[in-house]
């Protein structure tokens, strides 16, 4: 019997699709499983099948998706690259009708679109670590209130941030200008009539026009006409105008929207809200969706309503990817006993709903009446609107038509008795701050993103201290934003400009068409930026005179605090964004860990670079380890990762490190191993995972425990502890003052061994990177293992590896 192994994006899809195809049938199972572990994870799940069948998210970086899975598969399933092995399923709603149709239409995943993904991600990958890196670095090594842990560049999210940074430009140089016009009220009723000459920026000559006017008692009816009119229904909803609406009219920014739409999506509440179409497909079945929505509270007597007397929708463009958004099933309204959805996601969901309604609704119509007349030889004219047909109003309420106006009481060819003749003086005024709603349509519009990304490059321009988000949405860079942009144009304006990122889409969209290479277009576009890179970087005296006027040099900030290895003086601690160390005699400075606290260690010093060490803690129940400033920033051994503490560090002798303190593998993360934290000795002793945030707290009391670096626990593999109480304080059973054993193993070590997780005393910031859940694929059917600490069955010694390192340093 031959099988499949399925694959979905997310959990909740893997759960719908499992659900809908075995017809309720389905078992699941549980995997604590890592995103670094998902290749073997997913290479082990497909051991035994000898088909692939891909539920990924219909897109180019679903496509992408595709490949790397088929890659993770390969050493299990047979031909996998092989169109009769590999099927793609299509889909764009999480219903049993589309589901069981794309199972009977698979396809084969699209290696065009999947490659332009590649070449995006290489592109906006070097371009941004090269950039970014420079910046940050020069930057935050010369200035120390900057306020940001990481001074980025990106070819979308900088040109992002251009835009709002232009707009107030705009506010900050605009000059107010005088202007003036005539107001002529007429007529009984009395009616106010529009000059036609609009504006005059000269007093003398309004005034000139004021005096011929004021000539006059009377105005001239030249003509009154009328005709009905109307205002367009929507058209079928898309990504891009989802994001605008629920940034302008429901106060939700774009990443939190879409967010929301995408646990809408994968409950089977709407369609795939991924889409820049915005045109019905010709079979699609609208008035079943209208039926979905008959019993709801909120708008069921809309949708009866245009049940009566159906209109077909607007026509709208077609993309070619996925049918514009739209509700596929009925979702309780939060004021029911039975809500289904907290505030934000049913307001989300309501407004999807009465867009559809609203797109097969009739248009808006009304009667406007214009009235034409003149006062000697100038020309006026007054317009008023009734009310016909509310048409979609009804039920996009928001955009209901006002109340009626008067009809302005004229007769062609009558004259009217002028009631007031005036001068009106006023001032032009700057724009407003640029809203999100406004920035995601310039986004759109110079090709700066996709529909799937433009939430994150605003998102990052938020999280990233470029600007700030005020009331009505409204985005207002900040100091170093503003800076930043200014920089870059003053150096190469292309940085910033759109321009260079939507021709870089262009050329990836030739890829995904299969009209350009991969390698060509890639090389292209890496070789331009290079060569920006390089300019960028001798010229960067330009962006930092902008600095210099902005921000305090990193000299005149901090406090004396620990000792340089190079010079021996006195560093200052900087303890703004990011943390850092600065020495003013050698003019270096140390990043430090955020989140936390720094203090000196006892004046200990590193045995390679003689700097004092440091201990950093994220809080009495948190992580703390101690650290050296230099090894910090400039990892001393190829297997110690940077922006490391002594707990990671490979050194074989000393007396802080891995080496010297390293109890066992960590039992639930990959590569973490389990060290002995003695920065609070002796009131409390801990292991701590130099990777997770696993802590086991131990030994309450104990005077001492040192681990014995030369024996191993025969049962486990891991390093045994010495445990030494004196004064009367010991807690063994049998009195003992001193003992040798494991931590794991030991019968009467078990008994004073805690578990738990770190817990920060400082909320950590939150990064979002790439799309949203991107990364998190599911299988149909979860995986195995993973027991809790102290599981015998997990518990390992430090990595074979690394004790063969230990080894080397001894031979």
């Amino acid at each position: 019997m031959k099988t499949a192994l399925m694959v979905a994006e997310k959990p909740s899809l893997a759960a719908s699709l499992a659900k809908i195809l075995s017809s309720g049938k389905n078992t699941t199972r549980k995997e604590t499983t890592e995103k670094l572990r998902m290749p073997s994870f997913l290479n082990q799940e497909a051991k035994g099948c000898s088909y692939l069948i891909l539920w990924l998210d219909c897109d180019k970086e679903g496509e992408n998706i595709c490949f790397e899975v088929m890659d993770a598969v390969s050493k299990s399933i047979r031909n996998v690259y092989s169109n009769q092995v590999t099927f793609r399923a299509k889909f764009s709603a999480i219903t049993d009708k589309d589901i069981k149709y794309a199972m009977a239409n698979l396809a084969y995943p699209n290696e065009n679109e999947a490659k332009s993904v590649d070449a995006r991600q290489e592109i906006d990958l070097r371009i941004g670590c090269a950039f970014t890196r420079f910046q940050t670095k020069f930057f935050q090594g010369h200035y120390g209130d900057l306020d940001a842990s990481l001074i980025s560049y990106g070819p979308c999210q900088t040109p992002t941030l251009g835009f709002c940074v232009q707009r107030q430009d705009e506010i900050a140089n605009f000059v107010a200008e005088t202007y003036w016009f005539i107001q002529v009220t007429a007529g009984d009723p009395e009616v106010t009539l529009e000059w036609s000459r609009g504006r005059i920026f000269k007093k003398e000559i309004a005034n000139m026009f004021l005096n011929v006017i004021k000539k006059h008692k009377e105005a001239s009816v030249e003509s009154v006409s009328t005709k009905e009119q109307s205002k367009s229904r929507p058209q079928a909803l898309n990504t891009v105008e989802l994001m605008r609406a629920a940034s302008a009219g429901l106060g939700l920014g774009p990443h939190n929207a879409m967010q929301i739409a995408e646990k809408l999506y994968t409950q089977g509440y709407i369609s795939y809200p991924r889409t820049e179409t915005t045109s019905y497909p010709s079979n699609f079945d609208l008035i079943s969706v209208v039926n979905i929505l008959k019993p709801s509270s909120e708008f069921g007597d809309a949708a009866k309503s245009i049940l009566e007397d159906f209109n077909q929708p607007r026509k709208g463009t077609d993309c070619g990817d996925h049918p514009p958004i739209t509700p596929m099933k009925l979702g309780l309204s939060e004021f029911t006993e039975r809500n289904e959805f907290d505030h934000d996601t049913w307001r989300l969901y309501d407004y999807i709903c009465r867009h559809f309604l609203a797109t097969v609704s009739h248009d808006l119509r009304y009667k406007s009446t214009t009235a034409k007349l003149h006062i000697g030889t100038e020309h006026f004219s007054c317009t008023s609107a009734v009310l016909i047909d509310a048409g979609y109003t009804k039920i996009m309420t928001w955009q209901a038509f006002g109340a009626d106006e008067l009809t302005p009481p004229f007769t062609q060819g009558e004259s009217v008795r002028i009631n007031d003749i005036k001068l009106v003086e006023r001032q032009t005024g700057p724009p407003d701050f640029l809203t999100e709603s406004e920035l995601i349509t310039l986004m759109e519009k110079n090709g700066i993103g996709t529909d799937a990304s433009i939430p994150v490059h605003i998102n990052n321009i938020c999280q990233r201290n470029y600007v700030t988000v005020v009331t009505g949405r409204k985005l207002i860079p900040t100091t170093l934003g503003k800076v930043l942009v200014h920089g870059y144009l003053k150096i190469d304006p292309q940085l910033v400009l759109p321009t260079m990122r939507s021709d870089v889409e262009r050329l990836l969209n030739l890829i995904a068409q299969g009209s350009a290479e991969f390698s060509s277009v890639l090389k292209h576009a890496i070789e331009i930026f290079r060569m920006k890179f390089q300019y960028f970087v001798v010229n960067i005296n330009h962006m930092d005179s902008l600095f210099e006027s902005s921000f305090i040099p990193i000299s005149d900030l901090g406090r004396a605090y620990s000792r340089c290895g190079k010079c021996r003086r006195y560093m200052k601690y900087i303890q703004t964004k990011p943390a850092r160390l600065h020495c003013s005699q050698c003019d270096e400075t140390y990043s430090l860990p955020n989140n936390g606290t720094i203090r000196a260690y006892k004046e200990l010093r590193c045995p390679l670079d003689d700097f004092e060490l440091l201990v950093f803690s994220s809080g009495t129940k948190g992580r703390s380890y101690p650290l050296c400033p230099y090894c910090y920033n400039h990892a001393p051994f190829k297997d110690m990762p940077k922006n490391a503490g002594c707990n990671s560090c490979t050194h074989p002798t000393c007396a802080n490190s891995m080496y010297s303190l390293g109890v066992s593998s960590c039992p639930e993360c990959e590569s973490g191993v389990l060290v002995l934290d003695a920065t609070a000795a002796p009131k409390k002793w801990k292991l701590g995972c130099n990777s997770c945030d696993v802590i086991i707290n131990f030994f309450k009391g104990a005077s001492k425990v040192t681990v014995d670096t030369k024996n191993k626990c025969d049962e486990c593999g891991s390093q045994q502890v010495t445990v030494v109480y004196k004064n009367g304080q010991t807690r063994f059973k049998d009195g003992a003052e001193e003992k040798t054993g494991c931590v794991f193993c030991n019968a009467d070590f078990i008994p004073l061994v805690e578990k738990h997780r770190a817990i920060s005393s400082r909320p950590a910031q939150v990064t979002n990177r790439g799309r949203g859940n991107r990364g998190a694929v599911s299988a149909m059917s979860t995986g195995r293992g993973g027991g809790p600490i102290g599981g015998r069955g997990n518990r390992r010694g430090i990595p074979k590896d690394k004790m063969d390192q230990l080894a080397a340093y001894f031979v």
